[in-house]
């Protein structure tokens, strides 16, 4: 039976959004978009935002504070107003939210039904807000705490996937005691990767989101800037060999008979950034087209592949699929995203916008997926 069925009053959704992570813009960008789309006649809303420095702040409802402008990301300091914070429940047998003060009596915000998380990246993609809301006993939308976690960790996804029989492209990974212990056995490692599987590669760091920390790699005198870029944003670091053919994405959506893919899209290649990386997705608005020109066969084995991945990672709510469809006509995975990118010009949203699930209804969808899932082992 679903929650909603329960209630006798309007379920309350949290919007939670900011974060640590190096996408603390991008997750304010996405907030923004959903606070204007969520119904106000059939939910309650109250935004939360993490800061940058990770304090939780009761922020203003104000989606127009919220944009990217001058080409510049904005922040959660931007619409919080008050200097106290937000505390989530630790007791599964209250959702009460309360908050804070210096040297005010603690202030009672109502009981959260369901928390949306729209934060990318570490600390809060990556399972770890997940957990908390387990603790919580709260509801949540998306991934749980293991498929986050995969979703976020570009190694064990490939592994999973591998072992799930999907298909992947060559990597190689520079673990922290690797690279601490002998940075030059760690860089000739990969050097043999790129022996074997040719140049260009791409380094990464293993835990980021929005092409972040990624470097494109022509030769050997680019490789150790490369390292240190995506050290930059993780010890850990995955190096892959170019796959040569489409970029292909497909939405997942979790309905209430199950999972759904969209129709794919496809990303066409970016000559002024050479990869589609974090400036080519938020600030210039690279283009995608919706639906890919795939032949029929295509199509359906993508939107397979697609809710195989879903299923493999142990997903729930939504994913964004990245696959790359080689010369050869075989499709390999290269990621999911757990909380893709989520503005109406976001490639989820406008995968599901052809598929006839327009951006209001979609954020209505997984609320109600959230709502209907229980926390924990029950």
């Amino acid at each position: 039976m679903s929650h909603l069925q329960k209630f006798d009053r309007k379920p309350r959704v949290a919007v939670v959004f900011g974060g640590r992570s190096s996408e603390h813009g991008v997750s304010v960008v996405t907030a923004a978009s959903v606070l204007r789309a969520i119904d106000r006649d059939k939910y309650d809303v109250l935004p939360i935002g993490i800061t940058s420095e990770g304090r939780w702040a009761l922020t203003a409802d104000a989606p127009e504070r919220m944009a990217i402008e001058e080409r510049r990301m904005p922040t959660v300091e931007q619409v919080t107003d008050h200097d106290g914070a937000v505390v989530l429940p630790v007791d599964p047998a209250s959702r009460e939210v309360v908050y804070t003060e210096a040297g005010a009596v603690p202030k009672a915000l109502g009981d959260v039904d369901v928390v949306f998380p729209l934060l990318h990246g570490p600390y809060g993609e990556d399972g770890t807000l997940q957990g908390l809301l387990e603790l919580s006993g709260v509801p949540y939308v998306g991934a749980g705490v293991l498929a986050s976690a995969v979703g976020m960790d570009k190694e064990y996804m490939k592994r999973i996937f591998t072992s799930f029989g999907l298909a992947v492209g060559p990597y190689t990974v520079i673990r922290p005691r690797d690279f601490d212990r002998d940075p030059a056995a760690a860089r000739d490692r990969v050097l043999a990767f790129a022996a074997e599987h040719g140049w260009p590669l791409f380094v990464k760091p293993a835990r980021a989101g929005s092409s972040i920390g990624i470097t494109k790699v022509d030769g050997p005198e680019g490789l150790d800037a490369a390292i240190e870029e995506a050290r930059g944003h993780d010890p850990k670091v995955v190096v892959e060999a170019l796959l040569r053919g489409r970029e292909i994405e497909c939405g997942v959506l979790e309905f209430a008979d199950g999972p759904r893919a969209s129709v794919p899209a496809e990303i066409p290649p970016s000559t002024a950034h050479g990869f589609y990386d974090f400036e080519a997705k938020y600030i210039d608005s690279a283009e995608g087209v919706v639906p890919a020109p795939l032949t029929p066969e295509q199509t359906a084995e993508v939107r397979r592949l697609a809710v195989a991945a879903f299923e493999a990672a142990s997903c729930e709510g939504l994913v964004r699929a990245d696959f790359f469809l080689l010369d050869s006509g075989e499709f390999v995975i290269n990621e999911i995203n757990t909380m893709p990118g989520f503005t109406p010009i976001s490639m989820y949203p406008r995968m599901w916008r052809e598929s006839g699930v327009d951006y209001a209804e979609l954020v209505d969808l997984l609320i109600q997926a959230a709502l209907r899932r229980s926390t924990g082992l029950r």
